[in-house]
């Protein structure tokens, strides 16, 4: 059972609530662009994760019925056990891909957003499932049961969707051994002294015990230390790698061309510069990444968006029920739609060519699924969706024609 995926409705009404509480407060804590990225590379990471996990699963359960040293029954205490295992294992995979840089190509898109809010929880790198697993191999070896491992896993990612409010302040003894809010907004901090520090899924006890706690003092300027200054969740998912393979490509020897993927972010041969530490942003003159659309791509989007959270739920739920080459196909269709909304939110206006193509696949993806939906009425909805889509988006295209669309900077809170 996919816990993440059932608890989507939870996290739209949590972030409902926390839009409410800005507003009371006066805080603005949401950009529509910075949310649509943030969700944009959520349901990537969603998608890819349709396809990995089963793989994962059997990787476990052949570990499991193969090379298990013990036979743990799911009592209390095996629970307990595979709780305490799983948080302990998720905070040196977590600070492992701090400090390892092919890691951290896979973990960077966590970080990259500028604000700090509920859908930054939702902010997700498409490939970290693909590095994160084989840490947690070990409890198979010891004989946890693969259901025990994932399930617990998977209440240990929900755990940490509510730290990533601005809405939540001190909360006193509880912070002595849980993860928080607080905790948690030092981690997402680009100020040099709170990179690389609280690592924590559940307890913060192990950011003590290994000497990574550090206490929220002033308030963090988000994001990472060179921001990535695009909405394009595709860009988000694949620019450190390209960062990589051009520093490896430099790099005179085979050892160092290793070395640019297993050494900390930052790390070079001296020939080629030496060591670049993190540099502070400077809070006087420091502005967030901001674009500024016309109204109408704007509500573009927000159409758009909608239908895409539709899509991609019936992708997720009925999975099984499409058959591999439409698996195949609607998950391209999403990687592409979430990459279209990113550039016309940065104001692309080539972008609209690629909505159009997408736009005409999603009638032909719709028209060859009326084995799964109702026939009649599939095919009026399928007309509409199409129809009104082309006549938004040219309308869209029209004034972003007409209008000067530049990137821009906001102050940030």
């Amino acid at each position: 059972m996919d816990y993440i995926a059932l608890a989507i409705p939870l996290f739209f009404v949590l972030m409902g609530a926390e839009l409410a509480w800005s507003a009371f407060a006066h805080r603005k804590v949401y950009r529509f662009n910075d949310f649509v990225a943030n969700l944009g590379c959520g349901i990537g990471s969603q998608v890819v994760g349709a396809f990995s996990k089963t793989v994962i699963f059997a990787i476990y359960l052949w570990t499991y019925d193969h090379l298990r040293l013990f036979t743990l029954e799911r009592s209390v205490l095996t629970w307990i056990v595979a709780f305490l295992l799983v948080d302990l294992l998720y905070y040196w995979f977590h600070r492992l891909s701090h400090e390892i840089n092919f890691l951290w190509a896979a973990h960077i898109v966590h970080h990259q957003s500028e604000e700090y809010n509920l859908s930054v929880a939702l902010r997700q790198s498409w490939w970290q499932g693909l590095f994160s697993w084989w840490f947690y191999l070990p409890m198979a070896v010891i004989g946890i049961h693969p259901v025990v491992i994932v399930t617990v896993g998977a209440f240990n990612t929900l755990y940490q969707f509510w730290i990533h409010t601005k809405a939540i302040g001190h909360l006193g003894p509880f912070e002595w051994l849980f993860n928080t809010p607080s905790h948690h907004r030092v981690h997402h901090g680009s100020d040099p002294k709170y990179i690389d520090r609280n690592h924590a899924g559940t307890l913060i006890v192990w950011d003590k015990l290994f000497g990574t706690f550090q206490r929220e003092e002033d308030e963090p300027v988000y994001g990472i230390t060179t921001p990535l200054s695009r909405w394009d969740p595709l860009t988000a998912n694949f620019h450190y790698w390209g960062d990589l393979f051009r520093l490896a490509a430099q790099a005179r020897s085979w050892g160092d061309k290793l070395r640019v993927f297993i050494k900390p972010p930052g790390w070079r041969p001296a020939y080629l510069g030496g060591y670049a530490g993190p540099v502070g942003k400077d809070r006087r003159t420091f502005r967030k990444f901001d674009t500024r659309v016309p109204a109408a791509v704007g509500g573009y989007v927000a159409v758009q968006f909608t239908l895409l959270l539709v899509v991609t739920t019936f992708f997720l739920f009925r999975q099984a029920d499409l058959g591999a080459t439409r698996q195949w196909a609607t998950a391209a269709l999403i990687v592409v739609w979430v990459m279209n909304m990113g550039l016309l939110m940065e104001g692309r206006r080539w972008a609209t060519g690629a909505e159009v193509v997408r736009v005409v696949t999603l009638s032909l993806l719709l028209w060859h699924s009326t084995d799964l939906l109702p026939g009649t009425a599939t095919i009026a909805a399928n007309a509409l969706v199409t129809l009104g889509s082309l006549a938004l988006l040219w309308n869209a295209h029209r004034t972003m024609a007409s209008a000067s669309v530049n990137g821009t900077v906001t102050p940030a809170d």
